[in-house]
């Protein structure tokens, strides 16, 4: 502990973190300890990092999960048929618009994630199974 952390325990104004043990499964277990072994630290860093990513992953889902809410059904749509590889054109057939309409569509949506091209939308989504959509199985099985 810290000098700072130290004497703000003392004075009351934080407590004691002490150390925190977990449960992990044996596999998992010996995964962190061959982990720690190949990069030649110690089993508690590594699983400080391992944790630190994890949790650095939910957020983000987290976050691309608020970001795919903001999107309205249209934009959703494609989104969905841009991650799965399918051109302007071939969405404007699909949906029944221009394309015209699926590039501001498409532009939205990627405004809406913070990105700049297809590709990044597609990275960012990659590990999305869209089939779990209900509401798109019925367009989203024609289109495949």
């Amino acid at each position: 502990m810290s000098i700072v952390n130290r004497i703000l325990y003392w004075i009351g104004l934080r407590r004691d973190p002490g150390p925190r043990y977990y449960a992990l499964d044996e596999p998992t277990h010996e995964a962190i300890t061959k982990l720690a072994a190949q990069e030649n630290l110690p089993t508690d860093e590594i699983v400080e990092n391992v944790v630190s990513s994890g949790l650095a992953h939910y957020y983000e889902t987290d976050k691309l999960w608020e970001c795919w809410q903001s999107l309205s059904p249209r934009e959703q749509q494609v989104t969905v048929l841009t991650c799965f590889g399918y051109t302007n054109p071939q969405m404007a057939a699909r949906l029944g618009l221009s394309t015209e309409t699926i590039k501001t569509h498409l532009e939205n949506a990627l405004r809406k994630f913070n990105l700049r091209r297809k590709t990044e939308l597609r990275k960012a989504l990659a590990h999305w199974d869209f089939r779990a959509f209900k509401e798109y199985h019925h367009w989203i099985k024609r289109s495949r």
